[in-house]
């Protein structure tokens, strides 16, 4: 990340990544944190203060028992860069700018008139320059930028291997995001940009263990276990969407019967919403607007739905055993017609649920972006 000696490098990372996520943090409380002499924050973290990533806010706490000089926490500089997120879907391009902290500083929408990559791409470069020409002369300390694609997605290289919702296959969208914006950019899935997002600056910071499941078209999963972000050997870990929750539900796009999201994804929702009530043009807000209005049909709907996103919860508090989970996504947007029911199913098949704090809340698709952000700080961060 900087011209340092190699030796010093692990340890800048540790102490830019500890101030960014539990920040602002005195030497002595980062050297215990850390496990490293106070000794090696001070050469490590000086670096970072020469460079204007970190600063030193007044003394406080002593820096031991009878010292006689006072700690001087270190706090990031926000305003020292900013970092570009764009959550793409089959609808539109959602970009932000956020600043070191994550926290959103410009946001914009683009609509999509098509998914074939070259559009895409056209319109991508198109919301980079409204966001960076903007106000505040925000291109002059943007060099990274973060993209979350739902589907496949290999990081290490930027490819898309595989995007259902997109149609893509095989897709190099990092070399062509970079080509087209000049920018260093990191590719990331999108559920796993939104984890990332909420174990460092959400309902998950400090947690050693945490699940995000996010309810919508599809039905997701990002896992942190040991303080990491879960992959698997296929890059597939966490796919709640495709668990089996009962042998007799409806048939899945996997192939697979009863699954999660054949039952409780939006698509699945509508369909069954449209055949209850007769209307075979109904939406997912209309179907909404007449749970709401007491519709018993419909609203059994969203039960069965809310007992199958249970289940799958309990699923993954029984294998991983998470600090706490988090049920978020746009398809939340009726969160009170699922809260109920999500939890009945949680707590009757998971064990020991009590002890797994469970928190249910809608998302605008902006903070899906700000975890595609988040993802190039992360990126920054450890490189």
């Amino acid at each position: 990340m900087f011209a340092e000696p190699e030796t010093t490098a692990p340890a800048m990372t540790a102490v830019l990544a500890a101030v960014l996520t539990g920040g602002p943090l005195s030497r002595v409380a980062l050297a215990r944190r850390l496990g490293l002499s106070q000794a090696a924050i001070t050469r490590a973290a000086q670096p970072l203060i020469k460079r204007g990533y970190l600063r030193e806010l007044a003394a406080t706490e002593r820096s031991g028992p009878g010292a006689g000089r006072p700690a001087s926490p270190l706090a990031i500089r926000p305003d020292r860069e900013f970092f570009l997120g764009v959550k793409i879907t089959a609808d539109e391009l959602i970009g932000v700018v956020c600043d070191l902290g994550a926290r959103v500083r410009a946001a914009a929408r683009r609509p999509l008139t098509g998914t074939d990559v070259e559009h895409v791409l056209t319109e991508l470069g198109a919301l980079v320059d409204e966001l960076l020409d903007g106000p505040g002369n925000l291109r002059a300390r943007t060099r990274r930028l973060g993209l979350a694609v739902s589907g496949d997605v290999h990081r290490p290289t930027g490819l898309v291997r595989y995007s259902p919702f997109l149609r893509w296959h095989d897709v190099a969208l990092q070399h062509r995001a970079e080509q087209l914006t000049g920018l260093a950019v990191t590719v990331e899935n999108d559920v796993k940009a939104l984890t990332i997002a909420e174990h460092w600056f959400g309902d998950g910071a400090g947690a050693e263990s945490f699940a995000l499941v996010t309810v919508g078209t599809g039905i997701g999963c990002g896992l942190v276990v040991d303080g990491k972000l879960v992959s698997g050997a296929h890059g597939v870990a966490g796919e709640i969407g495709h668990l089996g929750v009962d042998v007799n539900g409806p048939p899945c796009h996997c192939g697979g019967r009863g699954c999660v999201e054949a039952i409780a994804g939006t698509d699945a929702i509508v369909g069954r919403a449209r055949e209850r009530s007769g209307r075979p043009d109904l939406t997912f807000d209309d179907a909404v607007a007449l749970a709401r209005s007491g519709n018993v049909r419909i609203n059994a709907v969203f039960a069965e739905a809310g007992l199958a996103i249970g289940c799958g919860l309990a699923a993954v508090a029984n294998l991983v055993g998470p600090a706490r989970i988090v049920v978020s996504g746009e398809g939340l947007a009726a969160y009170d017609l699922f809260d109920e029911h999500i939890r009945t199913g949680f707590e009757r098949q998971a064990f020991g649920a009590a002890a797994c704090p469970l928190t249910i809340r809608p998302l605008p698709f902006e903070q899906w972006a700000r975890g595609a952000a988040t993802v190039s700080i992360q990126t920054f961060v450890t490189s």
